[in-house]
């Protein structure tokens, strides 16, 4: 059963502009009919379900679109299909939650510092790698000085 944009739009929960927006970065696809109107495949709906649930865990569009490249375009994609691009973005998902639970963990020593000791910032010099070279100040000071 073919939809109308603006069918997609309200079951999908997005704005027919989304829709456009997602169709011209490839995400997914429609027809024109005789009345030169977008059709799209019922299929579309559970993509746009899909690429709102990825952005919302922080993927970003081009993640998406890389993952979507092994979809097919006109049809619902399989069961294993769909398995497969879960798995992937599983890896990328815990890389990311370890990421920030390194971050969490080195934020408590930036409690009360408001960075005036760069030298002992685990955010910003780990393992205090800079603090035989300079002190704090000098990390501010020189913006051209790689960190």
């Amino acid at each position: 059963m073919d939809m109308s944009v603006g069918q997609v739009a309200e079951r999908a929960g997005v704005k027919v502009s989304t829709l456009h927006f997602y169709e011209q970065k490839g995400l997914i696809s429609s027809w024109r009919n005789q009345g030169n109107q977008r059709r799209y495949d019922r299929s579309v709906i559970r993509r746009v379900s899909v690429i709102k649930a990825a952005q919302q865990v922080g993927l970003s569009l081009e993640e998406i679109t890389q993952a979507f490249e092994a979809l097919p375009k006109h049809k619902a994609p399989t069961k294993n299909e769909w398995e497969a691009m879960a798995t992937q973005w599983r890896e990328q998902l815990e890389h990311r939650i370890l990421q920030l639970k390194a971050l969490q963990n080195d934020l408590d020593g930036c409690i009360g510092c408001g960075c005036l000791s760069l030298e002992s910032c685990n955010l910003r010099n780990p393992q205090d790698e800079r603090a035989l070279e300079h002190t704090g100040e000098s990390l501010l000071t020189n913006p051209e000085e790689p960190l």
